[in-house]
């Protein structure tokens, strides 16, 4: 259900930039856009679980690859998804790259938000315990008071971070040049993602990597450093 209400007012928020910053995209194109999104983004994000986050268990039980109503979602390998079902599509309708990956990344924290907001309510990607009065105790979990992780990370990842990317995208007209919501979009999100990450408890079967970074950090500054470059090329 989140999923579904994020991509509807994704794209209905699409529709209005579409037609506020006169990019002039007939409605159609979107509404086939929006159909490649959805693809990318559930095929990425399934395949970006299984390989980024938990290969072993199912290259030995590949029939629970299919079972995505048992969750298995990786943000990393949904935008891994959108960024190449964007690539083709884009190459397909002869339009620049850029302009459908900076409207999805305006668009983007509106999903996030939802996304987190329906972890903290299935009680999944807890946070770590603390002794804080802010902690939440998940009794399918255990008796411990913990941080509501997903709580932050809806509120920096979705509504802070939409609120920066209107804030530039309405300044100096931005989404002319094409490519810098996208950077900004990278940027601030893994730079969030790696705040929040350190009060997400980390997968059991995962734990803690080099540096006592967890995989979702390490992911994150790769996309940071590929933000950081976009930006660098697209504001000369």
């Amino acid at each position: 259900m989140a999923y579904i209400l994020g991509f509807i007012l994704g794209f209905q928020y699409i529709k209005y930039l579409n037609s506020k910053h006169k990019i002039n995209l007939n409605n159609n194109l979107i509404n086939d856009f929006f159909f490649f999104s959805i693809i990318g983004v559930i095929i990425g994000g399934r395949i970006g679980y299984i390989l980024l986050y938990n290969p072993n268990y199912y290259f030995y039980n590949p029939l629970e690859i299919f079972k995505v109503w048992k969750g298995g979602m990786a943000f990393h390998g949904g935008l891994i998804g959108i960024i190449i079902s964007t690539f083709f599509f884009s190459l397909k309708k002869k339009i620049s790259f850029f302009i459908f990956s900076d409207l999805a990344a305006c668009a983007a924290p509106i999903g996030i938000l939802f996304g987190r907001l329906a972890n903290f309510i299935n009680g999944e990607l807890v946070g770590r315990i603390t002794e804080k009065k802010i902690g939440v105790i998940f009794k399918h979990i255990d008796n411990f008071p913990r941080h509501p992780s997903q709580i932050y990370e809806a509120i920096l990842e979705g509504f802070v971070l939409f609120l920066i990317l209107l804030f530039f995208q309405n300044r100096e007209r931005i989404i002319y040049k094409s490519g810098l919501v996208s950077s900004l979009f990278l940027i601030f999100y893994s730079l969030f993602r790696f705040i929040c990450e350190y009060f997400r408890e980390p997968d059991p079967h995962i734990g803690l990597q080099y540096f006592n970074l967890s995989l979702g950090q390490i992911y994150s500054i790769f996309f940071f450093i590929i933000g950081i470059s976009l930006f660098l090329k697209k504001n000369k």
